[in-house]
């Protein structure tokens, strides 16, 4: 399912025009987003959460030429599943 797939459902789902769809997706998103970029967590009851990991700076090597690099520190998002959707994933 992409992003359209899901403003086509919302709009179904809960009888909106696809801009009033388009207009709840694209602000649950940004908001997600704007809350993992201020550092924050977003957990979701059922679904799982989303968090920002920190990676600390390391020597890399560059696997063509064997040349090493410095990897600065980094921040990328990181979701875990949460336990009702993992079951029903499983099912």
């Amino acid at each position: 399912m992409n992003r359209s797939d899901l403003i086509n459902s919302l709009k179904e789902e809960a009888s909106l025009s696809r801009k009033d769809a388009e207009k709840i997706v694209d602000t649950f998103f940004n908001t997600i987003t704007e809350t993992l970029a201020s550092g924050e967590r977003v957990e979701i009851r059922g679904f799982g959460s989303f968090t920002v990991k920190h990676y600390k700076p390391y020597v890399g090597r560059n696997p063509k030429t064997g040349v090493q690099i410095e990897v600065p520190s980094k921040k990328l998002p990181f979701f875990k599943v949460g336990k009702e959707l993992k079951e029903m994933v499983d099912k």
